[in-house]
């Protein structure tokens, strides 16, 4: 298994296929092969590749089949999220024979669910990283870490003094990825220095709300935006699936102030308009040709709060990357698609219209009036053409 089904096949499918080969048990005395369905068959038995998700940014595939195997191997098991995870593992129920779950990963974050829900960590030498340990409690896994060097007979001396060279060109690279030791911090982190707070201060300012549209499986989100002493604090609303834009109107007219202009994904125009219909000051964002390095620039130029109860947004804001290349640690310069960033896009959204010089609103001026959606399409066209 993987997060993209279609990803399997240059990877695990690859190396089963070669070592079948080895052994020489392909065809009519052997196992079945049937390539197009990554699919081995040999008796009542079967191997079978299985993604979580059929494609990148589809929805996360049905797991029910899956009910009578009992060996699954999940391969770059750091890419999978923890409600996927427990779909997966609540629906393995057979009785033939014990089920046995691997999980093949680089060493992620200290931040995810993996190591949250099986690791202690410990400091080491290294400042920002620690050396992972299996917790007492997990009494039904084991850990088996390793490097490159237990495989030093199969690896080229080139390949392994480049993978020792990272250690003085790419430090945060070589410490998790080459090691195996677990960073306080994502590799390419987009954001940094957020505060967490209590609560929306008494006296901060509404600015208004970003919004990301979602359904199922990735969730619709809302994040309310206050000034506050030259700064923004961001407030989680609403994070959640199967919402009906009905349902979203009316939970968002359940906020306080919720005349304040919303600022949702120009990507959905009928949802916008069906948004407004219920009586919602819905304005679409400026999206253009690097908009979304544009946005993310701007926020990076802010000084942002979020508040204690926005645990959606920690999670987002805490493991928010730009992809990297795992082979070379390179920044690819865009957003990790595998990264959740529904929270990260409402407040983005909704920063980028109205905090910071480059905002439509000078959030320092008080008595700022409500612009209505007519006007703010004109000044969206100014900003996008930026």
């Amino acid at each position: 298994m993987r997060a993209v089904h279609s990803d399997i096949r240059t990877s695990s499918w690859a190396e089963i296929n070669d070592r079948l080969s080895e052994q020489g048990i392909v065809g009519a005395n052997g196992l079945h092969i049937t390539e197009n369905e990554m699919l081995a068959e040999y008796g009542a038995n079967s191997l079978r590749a299985h993604g979580f998700k059929a494609s990148s940014g589809s929805h996360t595939a049905r797991l029910k089949s899956l009910a009578n195997y009992n060996f699954i191997w999940i391969e770059e098991a750091e890419e999978i999220g923890e409600q996927e995870f427990t779909t997966l593992d609540d629906s393995l129920r057979t009785v033939k024979g014990s089920i046995k779950v691997i999980l093949t990963l680089n060493t992620p974050a200290k931040s995810h669910w993996i190591i949250k829900r099986f690791f202690d960590l410990h400091p080491t030498a290294v400042p920002g990283f620690y050396c992972p340990t299996l917790k007492s409690e997990a009494k039904d896994a084991i850990y088996i870490p390793g490097t490159f060097r237990d495989n030093s007979a199969n690896i080229d001396p080139n390949t392994a003094a480049r993978y020792e060279s990272y250690k003085h060109t790419k430090p945060d690279y070589f410490w998790q990825m080459i090691e195996g030791l677990c960073p306080e911090t994502v590799i390419g982190k987009i954001y940094s220095g957020w505060n967490e707070i209590d609560d929306v201060p008494h006296e901060a300012r509404l600015l208004g709300r970003g919004l990301d549209f979602g359904f199922d499986p990735d969730p619709a989100a809302v994040v309310a935006i206050y000034w506050h002493n030259g700064g923004v604090v961001l407030d989680e609303e609403l994070y959640q699936t199967q919402l009906t834009n009905p349902h979203l109107a009316a939970t968002i007219k359940g906020q306080p102030d919720y005349s304040a202009p919303i600022v949702a994904d120009s990507a959905e125009p009928k949802s916008i308009a069906e948004m407004s219909g219920y009586g919602l000051n819905v304005i679409p964002c400026a999206k253009g040709k690097d908009s979304v390095n544009f946005g993310i620039k701007h926020v990076q130029g802010l000084r942002v709060s979020y508040t204690k109860r926005s645990k959606n947004l920690k999670s987002e804001y805490e493991n928010y990357a730009w992809l990297v290349d795992k082979k070379t640690g390179e920044n690819r310069g865009i957003e990790d698609p595998k990264c959740s960033n529904h929270a990260m896009s409402a407040a983005r959204y909704g920063l980028t219209m109205f905090a910071g010089e480059n905002s439509m609103y000078d959030p320092h001026q008080k008595d700022r009036q409500r612009v209505r959606v007519s006007v703010t399409r004109q000044k969206l066209v100014k900003n996008q053409s930026r």
